[in-house]
């Protein structure tokens, strides 16, 4: 039941974003952003469903799982550090990457700190939300091709923020 009830939680919670990330690239688009690494979006998309393909059938095959309510607290935590990234990039926050030509990069919130913030919430999000139930295969593997993924994508991001200030 606890199972259930956090994965439906953390899809709706996907799902909201994905409306606000649509929301936002209508917005850049119509601010003459332009789109980077679109090559391996696609990717990116299939790593995110089949983690949660694979929460769900490691949770299926494991039959009795207990959970760990530090680590839930943890990842409600992560959350809030991940709702602090998204309201410090406003409406330039995306799941793709734009970019406007000549507008500044963001600089605060944990922009302040940190070069990809959003990228250290994944690592977490793919570490945390299985770990709470004891799904340590789902939590190393999707750890590795989140790893593997992110370092195309970190890439494609420093060379948008290059060719950006050159347009």
């Amino acid at each position: 039941m606890v199972f259930t009830l956090f994965i439906t939680f953390v899809i709706l919670l996907r799902i909201s974003e994905l409306i606000l990330a649509r929301r936002n690239e209508k917005w850049l688009l119509q601010n003459g952003a332009k789109e980077y690494g679109k090559e391996h979006y696609p990717y990116i998309v299939a790593l995110h469903v089949s983690f949660f393909i694979s929460l769900v059938v490691e949770y299926s095959l494991k039959g009795s799982v207990s959970w760990s309510m530090l680590l839930l607290i943890l990842y409600f935590l992560l959350i809030v550090f991940k709702g602090w990234v998204i309201f410090s990039l406003g409406k330039f926050w995306n799941t793709k990457i734009y970019r406007i030509p000549k507008s500044p990069l963001v600089k605060k919130g944990p922009y302040k700190y940190i070069r990809h913030p959003n990228y250290v919430v994944v690592v977490f999000e793919l570490i945390l939300i299985p770990l709470v139930f004891e799904l340590y295969l789902t939590a190393a593997l999707f750890t590795i091709l989140n790893a593997i993924m992110l370092t195309v994508r970190i890439k494609a991001e420093e060379k948008a923020f290059l060719a950006s200030d050159q347009i």
